[in-house]
């Protein structure tokens, strides 16, 4: 698992920027929110990750409460987003049924 305690910041690849915003109407700003709410739900993606570089898959929300999906990887201390977009149908019942086990706690 990941530990994002020594995170301190975002990297941007200006590509990725773009696409994420022509694709799938997802901001920086909006991308960036879901590490900082709970709950985030983060898990390997061993199927896209390479020997050099290690990617993941975090499920979370934004402020408004928009539900993404974010593929990244980390750069020393830096969250390097790859692709954002809203969850698909399968990936939100599994947050929704997080966030219920979470206010059950």
């Amino acid at each position: 698992m990941i530990d994002l305690s020594n995170i301190d910041g975002f990297e941007w690849d200006e590509g990725n920027k773009e696409k994420n915003w022509i694709k799938h109407q997802v901001s920086t700003s909006e991308t960036e929110q879901i590490f900082y709410n709970r709950p985030l739900i983060i898990i390997d993606d061993s199927g896209h990750s390479t020997g050099l570089e290690i990617r993941y898959k975090a499920f979370g929300r934004t402020i408004l409460g928009r539900k993404l999906a974010v593929i990244f990887t980390v750069r020393g201390t830096k969250i390097r987003p790859i692709s954002s977009r809203t969850m698909h149908k399968k990936e939100r019942k599994a947050y929704e049924q997080q966030e219920e086990n979470e206010e059950q706690s």
